[in-house]
């Protein structure tokens, strides 16, 4: 009997703090927070710890549609700042399959989810379709097809086009905002992670695949000889492409990763606007300034 082999896996320490301050006095405010690790392949959480100032009147938490793990809060009494620290330990797996483990004809997929019949084909459907932030284009078809011969497999396809991106597109956070349509990222080639994942599940969602947006952290790995900056990790977004069943292949344009056990997940949904860290209503001030510090840390032993 063959016996399998051990799973070594990465112990992650996760800080992230994020810092409002604010114009004019806030009255109320209601926040929505996707910032507790959800149950992944590969991924298991270990403990996790939200502290809050000023202190909520009201918080609960709940699952939402997509299975994301969210944060509900209040805060009550007049205040002119608002402080958000989320600490996380979560174990995540090294030896995860890769894009060579996909094997199914990517056409076979496609045509699977034109008609669904299993619980797995019908829940992937859902990552099929246009979304909020994510059109389904000809140009992005146009773009995605020289990956997609025909009879090429699902794993080494869509890891050729998460290649491509990285490699025709420029990182630049001042080209685009949270509100940049597709269409503008792919003409002018250039943006953030937040970009490249909205870009890479348009493509396949234009093939009639499915491709859902993650929301996460990754670590950073400073050069030789040089010591890990602390708070120079960051807020991260990438996707995963179905692959069959309850399948899914993660993907990382912006660095040219797949399956990679430096993402951390912390929620996925169609696109940004349904996995956001931080969204909330404010009710005293349109003026904020918002500082994000984000630190990750793989624990020795």
């Amino acid at each position: 009997m063959a016996i399998a082999p051990e799973v070594e896996a990465v112990d992650y320490r996760v800080h992230h703090s994020s810092a409002y301050r604010y114009g004019h006095e806030i009255m109320l405010a209601h926040h929505l927070l996707h910032l507790s690790p959800r149950l992944a392949p590969g991924q298991s959480l270990r403990s996790f710890r939200l502290d809050i100032e000023p202190e909520p009147a009201v918080m609960t938490e709940h699952q939402d549609y997509f299975g994301n793990r969210i944060t509900y809060f209040e805060v009550h009494e007049p205040h002119s700042w608002l402080t958000i620290r989320a600490e996380t330990e979560v174990l995540v797996d090294e030896n995860r399959p890769g894009p060579d483990d996909r094997t199914t004809p990517w056409e076979q997929l496609r045509d699977c989810l034109a008609s669904p019949v299993s619980d797995g084909e019908r829940h992937a459907s859902i990552f099929a379709y246009a979304s909020p932030k994510v059109a389904i284009m000809p140009e992005l078809r146009d773009y995605a097809l020289p990956s997609f011969a025909a009879g090429r497999t699902i794993g080494a396809a869509a890891m050729d086009l998460s290649n491509r991106i990285h490699a025709d597109f420029v990182f630049d956070s001042s080209a685009t905002t949270i509100s940049t349509p597709v269409a503008e990222i792919l003409a002018n080639r250039r943006g953030v992670c937040q970009d490249f994942a909205h870009l890479a599940v348009g493509c396949l969602r234009s093939l009639g695949l499915a491709a859902r947006y993650v929301s996460g952290y990754l670590r950073t790995i400073p050069p030789p000889g040089r010591p890990r900056a602390i708070g120079a990790d960051v807020s991260h977004a990438w996707l995963s492409v179905w692959c069959g069943g309850d399948d899914w292949l993660d993907l990382d344009p912006t660095n040219g990763k797949a399956g990679s056990s430096d993402l951390i997940t912390l929620a996925w949904g169609r696109d940004y606007g349904d996995v956001s860290p931080s969204q909330g209503v404010i009710l005293g001030s349109s003026i904020q300034y918002l500082t994000v510090s984000v630190d990750v840390e793989a624990r020795e032993g």
